[in-house]
């Protein structure tokens, strides 16, 4: 059973979901900002929140790739 907590397949569930859950948040921390307006004070911490959704994305695509069957020549 312990070895299903730490299976490479759980552990692509878990970052979907860390990163769908970034999504959400992102989506309402980022309201269109004409680009007449100055900068918002959080752009710093959204900007640290994209670049957390993009490494998780490339973790996730490093853990498919893992995971997918060699194809066959």
């Amino acid at each position: 059973m312990d070895d299903n907590l730490h299976s490479p397949q759980r552990r692509l569930i878990e970052l979907r979901m860390e990163h769908a859950d970034l999504d959400d948040v992102i989506d309402r921390v980022n309201p269109v900002n004409p680009v007449d307006q100055p900068p918002r004070p959080d752009d710093l911490s959204l900007r640290r929140l994209k670049k957390r959704r993009l490494l998780l994305k490339d973790e996730i695509s490093r853990l498919e790739m893992a995971l997918q069957p060699p194809e066959p020549a």
